[in-house]
């Protein structure tokens, strides 16, 4: 399997940005999100991330850490499970012992009870989603705490909630003839525990990529209208596939009085869209699309509904990271894929699957710049803390909080994903 690390350094004219190829230590604790994040990615002030790789693990070799890893994993036997992302390297994604989406993840959580440690080699809202459904005394580590996320980063509770009280003073709280309120807040899985927990306080529900459809059925059974963040794009390609015109999906600019809205727009809105995105599915275009069609006569066009809503309508379908691989392992041999997505997660879908052509459509090497901050340093001095009895980086949710998160997070849990996808989800 070619790593995107070895990519970038065989031709860093080929990456969006050749301080990649470098070890993440390198960027810790400098600010902003690391190489590959977009211009328009400003991380919050304050961010505290406390401590940095011991040099051992920074000058260690790909060998010597395999070793170390191999041989921590062993020693700690069923009490540790790790989970990882499609979007993880390679590198990282070969110790993992479920790999999966945010959704498969969140339930992976759920059916390891005897594992005394999770190790989550993600990003840090995921290992937060983690805690908060782990059982008692079970223990959550990030291997390196400036894993985060820049999408994430866009909604903050102070923000949504100033939004929210904006919204009560024009939709008032009562409940209309049909029993429906105002307005239902609805989280991506993509954001903070405080933000999860105000989705549970205030009759709200968080949702995945995978059940995004199902979660905004489910809150329009309940509500007359949805806030829907951080991301704008999954929530106006996810409404627009259920028939809710784009006029009726007003943004929400946090930055703005009303958020950039009039009084009357927002009372005729169905979902407000809040100014959230992400950088790597940002970076697909419809160009893109136009040249793969071209290049490869009956190219299957899939995206993911991050993606902005003219390329999702350029597309074949669009539809979640899994989505995605359940199409490519059920086409015919020979198929041809042009992928919209995480470029680390397509790479490795054709190594997986050489009967097809499958290449990402960013022709550019740029992977998630969160994502890309665990590496096997990481995950090697983490599990040999453990080893040891000592605990590098574990993520405690506040119990306040977690409590009416977990609410949320049980209420997403139960709507069981649907696609989201243009065309037969079956073919």
């Amino acid at each position: 399997m070619s790593s995107v690390n070895a990519t970038i350094v065989a031709d860093p004219a080929a990456s969006c940005d050749t301080d990649l190829a470098k070890g993440p230590w390198n960027f810790d604790l400098a600010p902003g999100y690391g190489p590959g994040a977009s211009e328009y990615d400003v991380i919050p002030d304050p961010t505290v991330r406390p401590g940095q790789l011991p040099v051992e693990y920074q000058r260690a070799s790909e060998e010597d850490l395999h070793r170390r890893i191999s041989a921590a994993k062993k020693a700690l036997g069923s009490k540790l499970v790790i989970l990882g992302h499609f979007y993880q390297r390679d590198e990282v994604v070969q110790y993992a012992d479920f790999v999966g989406d945010s959704f498969q993840l969140a339930n992976a959580a759920l059916t390891m009870p005897e594992a005394e440690t999770i190790v989550f080699c993600g990003v840090h809202f995921m290992a937060e989603t983690a805690d908060i459904l782990a059982r008692e005394g079970q223990k959550v580590i990030l291997p390196n705490l400036a894993a985060g996320c820049s999408m994430a980063d866009m909604a903050d509770i102070d923000s949504v909630t100033a939004c929210w009280e904006d919204l009560e003073a024009l939709y008032g709280t009562e409940p209309d003839a049909d029993g429906k309120v105002p307005v239902i807040p609805v989280t991506y899985m993509n954001s903070s525990a405080a933000l999860k927990a105000f989705c549970g306080e205030h009759g709200g529900i968080v949702c995945t990529s995978s059940n995004a459809a199902t979660v905004l059925e489910w809150a329009f059974e309940r509500g007359q209208r949805v806030l829907f963040f951080p991301d704008q794009h999954l929530g106006r390609n996810t409404a627009k596939a259920m028939g809710i015109s784009v006029d009726d999906m007003p943004m929400w600019n946090p930055r703005k009085p009303l958020g950039g809205n009039s009084g009357d727009d927002l009372l005729s809105a169905k979902v407000l869209l809040w100014h959230g995105f992400c950088s790597v599915h940002k970076r697909f275009n419809v160009a893109q699309i136009e040249k793969a069609r071209i290049d490869f006569p009956g190219v299957r066009v899939i995206v993911h509904p991050e993606c902005p809503m003219p390329v999702v309508d350029a597309a074949d379908e669009a539809g979640s990271t899994d989505y995605i691989r359940k199409a490519i392992e059920a086409a015919p041999p020979g198929a041809t894929f042009a992928i919209g997505t995480e470029v680390n997660m397509v790479n490795r879908l054709q190594a997986e699957h050489p009967e097809h052509t499958i290449f990402c459509l960013d022709p550019v090497v740029c992977p998630c710049s969160t994502m890309y901050r665990i590496h096997p340093g990481y995950l090697a001095w983490t599990l040999e803390g453990l080893v040891n009895g000592e605990v590098h980086n574990q993520i405690i949710v506040e119990p306040r909080i977690a409590e009416h998160a977990k609410v949320a997070l049980e209420r997403m849990l139960a709507a069981l994903p649907k696609p989201i996808a243009k065309g037969d989800p079956h073919d």
